[in-house]
């Protein structure tokens, strides 16, 4: 592992810098991705931000997004620059496979790797490692990243600050997760001195879903949930005709999975969505209940305690009818 006093010295001075995250990147995923980019142009590196797809329009409202390239669209010069870099930051991911196409050039790449992350059992693929599984988001990390291990907080300024409170406050569930500590708190309220609008930021992420969008949600709460009282279990089910007829787009099934969870008394809920390749799924829950467990023993996943998702190649129908069977091999957890 490459000790951080040589990291340091690396970059105080001017690199080829790429940054890239997971496949689908979320809110935590660009905000911190993003978060980092604006510090290190800062510092006067040659940068870019590279996500293996696409993500949703009420992210590409962040500082500097028009900076990002995705690999899906710019295939050839995503290769290049990643051939090419210096240094690659690996944010909020912690194996390779979670970015697709894209974990075969970082592995082939010269470049040394830094990951920031804060999921369970890292591959092993990097040089320094910036890593913790209490941390509530990467953002707070690359925050953590720059102000302690840098010593650069004056270097945070509005773009900075913006982009880490969102990938804060997205992946905290807006300050409600059980991991969202006293020192987060005072984190934000840094972000906030710094130039972070708070509220702007909640409404360009919340308040800004399409029509259909909504109708969609409508859609899935009356006729998609079902309810297991005797295992304080719930779970949304979409096929593919549901995506289609409400033209769901990249985005737009986020934060289902929390309506099922926010119902008195459940413990577990499920968002299983049929998509052109395989069955995904999201899982929530709440307390000690290890949804990551049950994403990585049977759906090929794996996560946080209270946040998990998986995939299975199985179709829909059976997939569905997989998860139910589990329930009961978890019921003294649920009921308890």
């Amino acid at each position: 592992m490459l000790d951080f006093t040589r990291l340091k010295k690396l970059l105080n001075k001017s690199q080829n810098i790429v940054i890239t995250t997971h496949h689908k990147p979320d809110g935590d995923a660009m905000g911190s991705s993003l978060g980092l980019y604006n510090y290190l142009v800062q510092k006067g590196h040659q940068v870019r931000v590279i996500t293996p797809t696409d993500y949703p329009f009420f992210l590409q409202w962040l500082p500097n997004n028009p900076e990002v390239i995705i690999y899906t669209d710019n295939p050839t010069e995503s290769k290049n620059k990643i051939l090419n870099a210096d240094i690659i930051f690996c944010l909020d991911f912690n194996a390779l496979s979670r970015i697709n196409e894209l974990g075969e050039f970082v592995r082939q790449s010269s470049a040394i790797k830094v990951m920031i992350d804060h999921h369970l059992e890292p591959e092993g693929f990097d040089d320094f490692r910036h890593w913790s599984i209490n941390a509530c988001a990467t953002a707070q990390l690359v925050y953590d990243f720059i102000v302690n291990l840098m010593g650069e907080r004056h270097l945070i300024n509005k773009d900075v600050a913006t982009c880490l409170y969102t990938g804060i406050m997205t992946d905290s569930g807006s300050f409600r997760f059980q991991n969202t500590t006293a020192e987060v708190h005072h984190i934000v309220a840094d972000l906030i001195a710094c130039g972070a609008e708070n509220w702007k930021i909640h409404q360009m992420v919340y308040d800004n879903f399409s029509e259909s969008r909504l109708r969609f949600l409508g859609h899935c709460l009356l006729n998609r949930l079902e309810v297991f009282t005797e295992y304080n279990a719930a779970l949304i089910t979409v096929n593919k005709e549901d995506l289609q007829k409400y033209h769901i787009t990249t985005g737009d099934t986020e934060g289902v999975v929390n309506y099922a969870l926010s119902i008195n008394g459940i413990k577990l809920a499920a968002l299983i969505i049929e998509r052109p390749d395989r069955v995904k799924l999201s899982l929530r829950s709440t307390g000690e209940f290890p949804a990551n467990e049950i994403c990585k023993k049977y759906f090929n996943g794996g996560g946080h305690r209270n946040a998990a998702g998986g995939y299975s190649y199985e179709n829909l129908d059976q997939t569905v009818k997989k998860f139910k069977s589990i329930l009961p091999d978890y019921k003294t957890l649920l009921v308890q």
